[in-house]
């Protein structure tokens, strides 16, 4: 069936999964083409196929699940692979895995994949929920906004990603975006003796890995046509925390917005405070809180922090709670230490939920817990009828 190691193959997999929640979008997700590169081995092929069935079949209720795989126009059962590149199709339901004439056959459940491994080959194709540990196409997955599919869990987004979310198409200016972190008090601790694992070292590695400077991208941009100044924390960046740079930048983008009577939104997803540059990231939180204050009092601006999982420490005490309406998305983390510290240095035993976005939204912390595909709309409506409140305040000041 298989011509030769190095060739592509192209296979069309059809799957068929009548009681499993996947039905109403089989054919938009689950019926693709995939192009397998067999350069080492045709035993990849084999587990990564296998693995799907595996985990059709995990999903449904009943563990009753059929799965048939096309290729070049016939049919056959997914359950029988042959590793030197033949399909069985006899029905039984162990496995054959034929090497080099001799046939040795395994059952399914003792079939050897790592879950490890799995995430480490074919991440390129899936993305695993972190709620309900299903997959998700990772082609669509940026379509649906980095939803799951299966349960509605709202997995984390780039910085990136974020402001296509929420910026019209080609309208987004960055600001300050060559700035970069120093290691202002040479920070050095017990576990980073050696220099790959220095600050300034981490640094470099997250700038190579993630495209940014920081852990923050600012700028400018328009929101359904509406002009705004927009900030967007990176959780993939050293945690998101907030160092001198981070609060720098926002800080600026504050006293541009002030300037230009923008409305201003900061999406925030940070650890907080960044340890490794001591008082100098602390004192940040003083110094935003500042700039909003002159913006929010002084000039009467509109300012939405979008709390987004996880919002914890210094973020959450400064400019994460200071916004004129609070917006987050269902489900997200939300505290200023963690469940785990607070448990260990109090010695009492912190209630599960208490620090999620609808506890704290029934308490009155939060105004709006929003669903990340319906943020660009409610942004809109709110900055909409902001403006027509300003304006009119305008007018009667000017009267």
């Amino acid at each position: 069936m298989f011509k030769n190691r190095k060739s592509y193959y192209h296979l069309l997999i059809l799957i068929y999964d009548t009681r499993s929640s996947w039905n109403n979008c089989i054919n938009n997700y689950l019926c693709f083409e995939i192009s397998i590169c067999t350069k080492s081995s045709d035993t990849n092929i084999l587990i990564y196929l296998y693995f799907i069935c595996m985990q059709i079949k995990s999903n449904n209720e009943n563990g009753n699940s059929s799965m048939e795989v096309y290729i070049n126009g016939s049919n056959f059962n997914l359950m029988e692979v042959c590793s030197n590149g033949s399909i069985c199709s006899n029905g039984n339901s162990s496995m054959e895995v034929c090497s080099n004439g001799s046939n040795l056959t395994e059952k399914p459940n003792d079939f050897d994949i790592d879950d490890d491994d799995i995430s480490t080959k074919y991440k390129h194709l899936w993305v695993q929920c972190e709620n309900c540990f299903g997959l998700n196409y990772k082609k669509f997955f940026k379509s649906i906004y980095n939803i799951c599919e299966q349960c509605g869990y709202h997995l984390k987004m780039n910085s990136s990603d974020r402001i296509d979310l929420s910026i019209d198409l080609n309208t987004f200016y960055p600001m300050d975006e060559n700035m970069g972190s120093l290691d202002p008090i040479e920070f050095i601790s017990e576990e980073e003796e050696e220099e790959s694992e220095s600050y300034v070292y981490r640094i470099n590695s997250y700038q190579e890995e993630t495209g940014l400077t920081e852990a923050v991208q600012t700028g400018m941009g328009k929101l359904d046509g509406i002009p705004v100044a927009i900030g967007v924390m990176d959780f993939n960046f050293i945690g998101g925390s907030m160092g001198s740079v981070v609060g720098e930048k926002i800080t600026r983008l504050i006293e541009y917005a002030t300037k230009r009577s923008l409305p201003l939104i900061i999406v925030c997803a940070s650890g907080g405070a960044r340890m490794q540059e001591g008082s100098f990231s602390l004192t940040q939180m003083a110094k935003i809180s500042s700039a909003l204050y002159n913006f929010q009092v002084k000039k009467k601006l509109l300012y939405i922090p979008v709390l987004t999982s996880p919002t914890t420490g210094g973020v959450t005490a400064s400019f994460g709670m200071l916004g004129d309406i609070i917006i987050t998305e269902p489900n997200t983390y939300i505290a200023f230490a963690g469940k785990r510290v607070i448990e260990q240095t109090l010695n009492i035993e912190v209630p599960d939920g208490i620090q999620e976005a609808e506890f704290l939204f029934e308490k009155g912390l939060l105004n709006l817990i929003v669903p990340r595909n319906l943020l660009k709309d409610a942004l809109s409506e709110l900055l909409q009828l902001f403006g027509l409140v300003y304006s009119f305040t305008l007018n009667q000041i000017r009267v």
